[in-house]
């Protein structure tokens, strides 16, 4: 790709001279400006915009999503959607997305100081949001335009967000499982305080609440999440304990699909003997047997929504905050089914 250096040496020019003439500096004949931006074309010179915002604070062009969870998009298939989904969101006004992932051993939030302080992008994404997220109070305090896939617990902080209503669709879970005859049932969670944990239970034990029947139980059970031997560990004591759960509520897909694998080792029928509901309709879901049951919240839908609120954050840092909150479908399969007679 030419540089500003190979212009100049073309046209017989000072690299500064140049430089200036591609910004349009009105000191710069016009006619000076023509042949620099005629060269420029010719020769396939295209501007460094990450260059660019160094120098006097113009835009860079670039939105950033901070990849922060050193185990995101290993087991979430869902993430090459979502950023398929943000780009076309960033793209609709020529905005390119770049990936921050977090170095192991390396503080996220000490990256997005660097991002911030050199404006390399213009405005950020931050997924996996936790009920409690110094990123997001950083970015608050910095003035720095950004929108959050999830949202913290406060409702006082002033910020954009994109979110799915877990409360709702665990609620509509319950409600499903319940009607078939459950009365036993199992919530399998993690350790780390996301905030989608708090509201996915909130939602489960709500709609326990509005029921008032005293044959309703509710065990939770919660392990790592990342440490697949562990996780499996977790659902065998649960799936072999003395009043084992008739229903299982997974906090998301591969949680779900782990209980499909060790039932299948302790020769426990799905749904005949367990019904087992996930969340997040990931590639594998529909391939288990049997297929999961699980809920579907449109990524790519909810990316692009993204990447749209934060050029309207970009564009107007004054503007009023938005939130969205999509409420997921759910996708019946054969994972679940009526209590064991």
């Amino acid at each position: 790709m030419a540089t500003i250096k190979d212009i100049a040496r073309v046209l017989g020019l000072s690299a500064s001279t140049v430089s200036r003439a591609l910004a349009g500096n009105a000191r710069i004949p016009e006619t000076t400006r023509l042949r620099v931006q005629t060269t420029a074309e010719e020769l396939g010179y295209a501007p460094n915009r990450a260059a660019q915002s160094l120098v006097g604070g113009r835009s860079s062009g670039f939105a950033g999503l901070v990849l922060t969870d050193p185990g995101y998009g290993r087991e979430d298939s869902y993430l090459g959607e979502y950023i398929s989904g943000l780009g076309h969101g960033l793209a609709e006004t020529g905005v390119d997305l770049f990936l921050a992932a977090i170095p192991e051993g390396q503080s996220e939030l000490s990256v997005i100081r660097n991002i911030v302080t050199t404006r390399r992008a213009d405005g950020l994404i931050l997924g996996r949001t936790s009920e409690v997220d110094p990123r997001v109070e950083y970015l608050i305090g910095a003035g720095f335009p950004f929108v959050t896939h999830g949202r913290v617990l406060s409702d006082a902080l002033p910020y954009s967000w994109v979110d799915t209503d877990g409360t709702a669709a665990f609620a509509e879970a319950f409600d499903l499982l319940y009607a078939l005859g459950h009365r036993r049932f199992a919530l399998l969670t993690i350790e780390e305080q996301m905030t989608f944990r708090h509201h996915r239970t909130e939602g489960v034990l709500q709609a326990i609440e509005r029921r008032g029947d005293p044959d309703v139980s509710v065990s939770i059970a919660t392990s790592p999440r990342y440490d697949a031997a562990r996780r499996r560990q977790v659902v065998r004591d649960l799936l072999t304990q003395e009043a084992r759960p008739t229903a299982v509520l997974a906090l998301f897909d591969s949680l779900a699909l782990n209980v499909l694998q060790v039932a299948e080792s302790l020769s426990l029928s799905v749904p005949g003997d367990l019904s087992v509901i996930g969340y997040d309709n990931i590639t594998s879901a529909a391939l288990a047997r049997p297929g999961l049951t699980t809920f579907d919240s449109d990524t790519f839908s909810a990316a692009r929504a993204t990447g749209r609120m934060l050029i309207a954050r970009i564009e107007a840092p004054g503007a009023d905050h938005h939130s969205l909150l999509i409420r997921p479908k759910l996708v019946l399969r054969a994972s679940h089914g009526p209590v064991p007679a």
